[in-house]
Parts: C-alpha cells; sequence; structure tokens
C-alpha cells in the first residue's frame, strides 16, 4: 500500500491545481454584497490588491454610476493614431471594486484610426460595433493572426493577454464597446512598451530583435518618450 502513496499524492495535487484554475483566472470572487473602493485609502499607508472597502454608510448610488461612455472623445487634435479610450473601470467607478468585471469606449477616427496592438495582461474582451466599421484581430501565442471585419452590431473576442489591435474601415468614424471580465484589465501598448520604457530598453536589443540598425531604432525611440 506504502508504494501507492506517491501516486495518490499526485493525483490529489493533480485534482487540487485543476480545481484552483478558476480561482486565479480572473479576479477575486466578492466576500459581500459590495465593495465600494474608498480612494482615500492610497493616501494612507495601506497598500492591498485592488481597493479597500468604503464603510457601508458612506456608500451612495453616485458610486455606482458612471456617465462618461455617452461622450465622444477626441480623436483628432495631436493623436496620431486617431483612436480615444474613454473606460469605465475601477479608477472612475469605485462600485466596481471586486465585482471582476469592467467596460470601454473606443471612438475611432475615419479613415484607419487605430487602436494599435496592444494586451490587456488581466482580462479578455469582447467588442461590439456600435457605430462604423472596425478591422480588428489578435495575435496568438503561435504567431497566427485571426482577423476579419466588423459591421455594427457585430461582436468579437480577444483572449486574455493576446496583442490585438483595431482600425476603423471607411470613411465613417466608428465606435465600439468592450466589456472585459476584470475591473482594471490593464493595458499595454506593444510599440510604446518597448520604444517608450523607462528606463530604455537598449537600443541594441531591439535593433537584434527587429534586425534593423540601431539609427532606425532611435527614431523610432523619439516618437514614443517615456512616460
Amino acid at each position: 500500500m506504502a508504494h501507492k502513496l506517491p501516486a495518490l499524492l499526485l493525483a490529489a495535487c493533480a485534482i487540487l491545481l485543476a480545481l484552483a484554475a478558476p480561482l486565479v483566472a480572473g479576479d477575486p470572487d466578492m466576500l459581500q454584497d459590495f465593495c465600494v473602493a474608498d480612494y482615500k485609502s492610497l493616501e494612507g499607508p495601506l497598500r492591498v490588491n485592488g481597493f479597500p472597502c468604503k464603510p457601508e454608510a458612506n456608500v451612495t448610488a453616485d458610486d455606482f454610476f458612471f456617465g462618461g461612455l455617452a461622450n465622444a472623445a477626441d480623436v483628432y487634435s495631436g493623436n496620431p493614431t486617431g483612436s480615444a479610450v474613454t473606460a469605465a473601470d475601477v479608477e472612475v467607478l469605485p462600485g466596481l471594486n471586486t465585482l471582476g468585471v469592467s467596460m470601454a469606449r473606443v471612438d475611432y477616427a475615419p479613415w484607419g484610426g487605430l487602436s494599435p496592438p496592444h494586451v490587456h495582461p488581466r482580462a479578455t474582451e469582447i467588442l461590439v460595433v456600435v457605430e462604423g466599421a472596425l478591422e480588428v484581430g489578435f495575435v496568438t501565442a503561435a504567431n497566427r493572426l485571426f482577423g476579419r471585419t466588423l459591421s455594427r452590431g457585430e461582436a468579437f473576442v480577444f483572449p486574455r493577454g493576446l496583442v490585438h489591435f483595431q482600425r476603423s474601415v471607411g470613411g465613417a468614424a466608428a465606435v465600439a464597446i468592450s466589456a472585459f471580465d476584470s475591473q482594471l484589465p490593464g493595458t499595454q501598448e506593444a510599440a510604446a512598451a518597448l520604444f517608450g520604457a523607462s528606463p530604455a530598453v537598449p537600443t541594441e536589443v531591439l535593433a537584434k530583435a527587429f534586425q534593423v540598425d540601431g539609427g532606425v531604432v532611435e527614431s523610432i525611440k523619439a516618437k514614443f518618450p517615456p512616460k
């Protein structure tokens, strides 16, 4: 019987890992009706993964309201990509804290307004076109592109952590609404991460990775000043 114990332990560990996988796949489950984010807590020494809860006595209906998705963003003034994101996440909508969801509105200029290749490290995204048309796609870990053109009312899913993009098609402005399975999905643009990092990614690294001259890398870096 003793020689079967390691096998049983391995099987038990495998079952535990399988059960645990859904728990780490998204934001943690809430433990009460709501946990409105207490932004003032950031002024103190306490730091947690997310936000502490505001005392329930101080919570109002406004904590669960955000009107920003109704407003079109400026995609023209000083905007080289021709797109702008209005996020409805926990940083502007405190009632989302611990609920594991968020949304965003994206406005695109006509004729190629672009949401550049980027990733959301903490969320899967589902996007629906509200106005206009978009060319969308994502690239898998095997470097395979899945993409298509979306018209008004059509939706597309971008799996968590994969590089993806959206670009307007035609002479009309486009608008899309996205939903995420995280209160704060995070966004990392590929070009800005590589060419606008602080401290900077060494030019020699990027030149060798992209197989170009160092002068080309420096020229691109000049377009992405660190924030």
